[in-house]
């Protein structure tokens, strides 16, 4: 497979040009409110402009006015008189408080006569709504600034009860009665072994009697361990399922805060909710986050994390056996967590949940194909066989980019081949139509990958090719895909040579066509550099060395700048020996790889004349090219009866 092709690192220290400031709430909506009552403010001012423009007369216009008998109606709302003239002019006037209309007219000479031809209306101005309209002008501003400090002082409150919620428990419940939420073990396929485990945890939940009653305790923890993607956090709430009870889930890194004490009080807190709610089950994800191995210095300057794992501890051990509340954690590491967490008495039951074996596979791409119309050509058992290695989340991504894939070609229902490319998919990433090669790099890329499907067909050891492609995926510019026939629990050291000289083919065969090498057999080499080292320091497969385990027993230490440092507990010398067996392994592949070329030097160029042709030769057509230059294709026994 090619490796990543070179780009330019990003530059550090800058930061996007779109990136928003941080946001401050507070400041935020103080400044709000303060839009807001400016626009109430201008709002009123045009309101009470609106009002203001009515013009307003003399009295003594309005006397005369009547005597010539241009006014046409009076309407009186207390001191206020609102005038209508015959032309349809509204003009205001005010007459003394003291007395009526009529008298304060007629001390202007208007006589009762005149004064009939005019319309007069009188309106009290009294009740709620006059005293309202009175007072609003203060009423309304003084309203106002009362609104904005009770909301300014909310807001420092609300970030003051803050602080004392910071102990409080943020986990996730989900309530036995949700149907919607519900999982069971009906939804969780293989892990035969790890259900069967659990369903004792089950039953103590249902009937704890029986088990109390001859003297029985069911287990206080339960440790899921397995590799990421096989169904930890599934299997646990599916347990909680079974049993009808309820489930309090919460992260390992939701415990730990910049504050000292605050991931106790909330370890406090769940208990203390579960233990109302029991029976119940406690789920611990990612439990690695807290329960590392204590004193050893990692992990920051304060020491909260230990504090957390403290009280963890004596929560679990302070249980008594009628309280009927089980903790289940899962973690991917179990190697680093604290021996305390692992004794009897709390994570006493260990689950392992292994990667799914074929069958398993098909299980589960079973119940992922349980609300998706497939074509009648779709055979999930091919999928299965063709999908070594997957985890159960890898099988759901599939079964996911399958069904995305059909609706993108606006197709009814999912067929094989959409299942087949989205394996290569899931496994490398989506094509790149865009990653144009120039024929140079094209024809490099194809014997690249012809050095690496002609060796694993060559070599006894190597898994048998299913499919060559010259067509970018993620960061590979090409890729040859090796299956094998059956599932493989052990790997011999034939086995592991093979796979080492398989991944320097790519490598030998741009040397020895081009007289060159590329950046394409980076990844290569690491893989072919990581196998050799396991084969000395993991498996002592080395004769010089013998069957001595040379790993970094002291862990791994941050160096900086994002490297790690491994500390090893032997010597200088015995250093000096392991690398010089690494290269001793290299090196005699590699010498193995170029006789293989060399020898079958013409099926070399056919495979790449052919890949450079079609970009992509599927495992029939590979055959052919094999067998037409008397190279054995590789069979199952099956196959081969």
């Amino acid at each position: 497979m090619l490796g990543k092709d070179p780009a330019k690192k990003p530059r550090r220290g800058r930061r996007p040009a779109l990136e928003l400031p941080p946001r401050y709430p507070l400041w935020g909506s103080f400044f709000g409110i303060v839009l807001i009552l400016l626009s109430i403010a201008l709002g009123y001012s045009l309101f009470a402009e609106g009002q203001a423009k009515t013009p307003e007369i003399a009295f003594s216009e309005l006397a005369a006015g009547i005597k010539e008998g241009a006014v046409k109606g009076i309407e009186v709302k207390g001191d206020t008189l609102s005038i209508t003239y015959a032309d349809g002019a509204v003009k205001k006037t005010k007459k003394e408080a003291e007395s009526s209309l009529s008298e304060t007219l007629a001390n202007y000479g208007v006589t009762g006569a005149e004064l009939g031809a005019v319309s007069v209306e009188i309106k009290n101005e009294s009740g709620f709504f006059f005293w309202l309209f009175q007072l609003a002008p203060f009423l309304i501003p003084l309203l106002l600034i009362v609104l904005f400090f009770w909301y300014i002082s909310r807001q420092v409150r609300g970030a003051g009860m803050q602080a004392f919620t910071f102990g409080q428990s943020k986990a996730r419940m989900i309530d036995p009665a949700d149907k919607t939420q519900r999982v069971t073990f009906g939804d969780v396929a293989g892990v035969k072994e790890a259900k069967e485990e659990l369903k004792e945890i089950v039953e103590f939940l249902k009937n704890p009697k029986k088990f109390l009653d001859i003297g029985a305790r069911i287990p206080k923890g339960v440790l899921l361990m397995g590799a990421p993607g096989t169904g930890k956090t599934l299997l646990a709430r599916a347990v909680a399922g079974e049993a009808r009870v309820p489930f309090f889930s919460i992260s390992g890194s939701e415990f730990v805060e910049m504050f000292v004490g605050v991931g106790a009080s909330r370890v406090r807190d769940l208990f203390k909710l579960a233990k109302k709610a029991a029976p119940a089950i406690v789920f611990i994800d990612e439990i690695d986050a807290v329960g590392r191995v204590r004193g050893t210095g990692v992990g920051g300057g304060n020491d909260e994390r230990e504090q957390t794992l403290n009280q963890i501890l004596v929560e679990m051990d302070g249980f008594e056996p009628n309280e009927k509340v089980i903790v289940m954690a899962a973690t991917n590491r179990p190697d680093v967590l604290d021996p305390a967490l692992l004794r009897p008495g709390r994570f006493d039951r260990r689950v392992i949940l292994d990667l799914p074996d074929v069958h398993d596979r098909e299980h589960i791409l079973r119940i992922h194909a349980r609300e998706k119309p497939f074509a009648e050509d779709v055979t999930l058992t091919v999928i299965a066989e063709r999908t070594p290695g997957f985890s159960g989340a890898d099988l759901y991504s599939l079964m996911n980019e399958a069904a995305i894939l059909a609706a993108r070609e606006d197709r009814k229902k999912i067929e094989q081949k959409d299942l087949i490319r989205s394996i290569e998919k899931v496994l490398l990433g989506p094509e790149r139509q865009s990653h144009l090669l120039s024929k140079e790099e094209k024809k490099i890329t194809a014997y690249h990958e012809a050095g690496h499907a002609l060796v694993a067909s060559v070599l006894p050891y190597a898994d048998p090719v299913h499919k060559i492609s010259i067509v970018a995926r993620g960061h590979a510019g090409g890729y040859t895909l090796k299956l094998p026939f059956e599932e493989r629990r052990l790997q011999s050291r034939n086995e592991f040579l093979d796979d080492i000289a398989v991944s320097l083919g790519g490598y030998v065969a741009e040397e020895m066509i081009f007289g060159d090498v590329t950046t394409g057999p980076s990844s290569d080499i690491q893989i072919a550099s990581a196998l050799a080292r396991d084969m000395v320091t993991k498996y002592g497969m080395s004769a010089e060395l013998g069957p001595v385990a040379y790993e970094e027993l002291g862990g791994r230490i941050f160096s900086g700048r994002g490297a790690l440092a491994a500390e090893h507990d032997y010597s200088e010398e015995v250093s000096a020996k392991i690398d010089a067996e690494v290269s001793s392994i290299i090196s005699a592949q590699l010498a193995r790889v170029k006789k293989t070329l060399i020898s079958h030097r013409a099926t070399l160029d056919a495979i790449a004349e052919e890949l450079i042709r079609v970009e992509t030769i599927e495992r029939d057509e590979f055959e052919r090219l094999l067998r037409e230059r008397g190279i054995t294709p590789k069979h199952k026994k099956e196959e081969a009866a």
